[in-house]
């Protein structure tokens, strides 16, 4: 098993941005029906924005909303999160569990200053590849007229830069 730390930092090199803005986007998908659902749209070849890069798990039940602020602080400015549809969970329940974590996670992240529209929760089932290519380039959408994330922008000066989207 990857540790928390070792993995994002993986991710803060994938997302370092270049001149121009393109926004990166990570997906923590469930195993089981998700990412099966994303490979359909794969291999369907559905024309979807190339900017997601998806995190496989078990469960969207172990997606820890650490990992989605970890992700936005290491440089992705949006998140998506996605599992099985209510009722059709691998473990039952686990896609319960990550509802009612991503709606906490929805309000921290507005108390802390970053637009809660960065993240996006969703259930996409095996079957629904077209579910998931519309997912995919809404977020990129979304997050393309939201711009980078403030946390993410260099200043001048080399720095990063500690302006909050809240904060004005």
């Amino acid at each position: 098993m990857v540790a928390l730390d070792e993995a994002t930092a993986n991710w803060a090199v994938t997302f370092a941005h270049g001149p121009g803005f393109e926004p990166k986007i990570l997906a923590f998908v469930c195993n089981w029906c998700t990412y099966t659902g994303a490979d359909l749209a794969g291999t369907s070849r559905l024309k979807m924005a190339p900017n997601v890069r998806v995190v496989r798990l078990p469960c969207s039940s172990r997606v820890n909303p650490l990992f989605v602020m970890k992700a936005l602080e290491r440089g992705a400015d949006g998140v998506i999160v996605s599992g099985c549809h209510p009722g059709d969970c691998h473990y039952s329940t686990g896609n319960y569990y990550a509802r009612r974590r991503l709606a906490i996670l929805h309000d921290l992240l507005a108390f802390l200053g970053v637009d809660p529209h960065r993240v996006t929760f969703s259930w996409v089932s095996a079957a629904e590849g077209g579910k998931w290519q519309q997912l995919v380039n809404e977020t990129t959408e979304r997050v393309r007229q939201l711009g980078p994330h403030p946390r993410n922008q260099r200043s001048s000066t080399g720095g990063v830069d500690t302006y909050h989207e809240g904060a004005a």
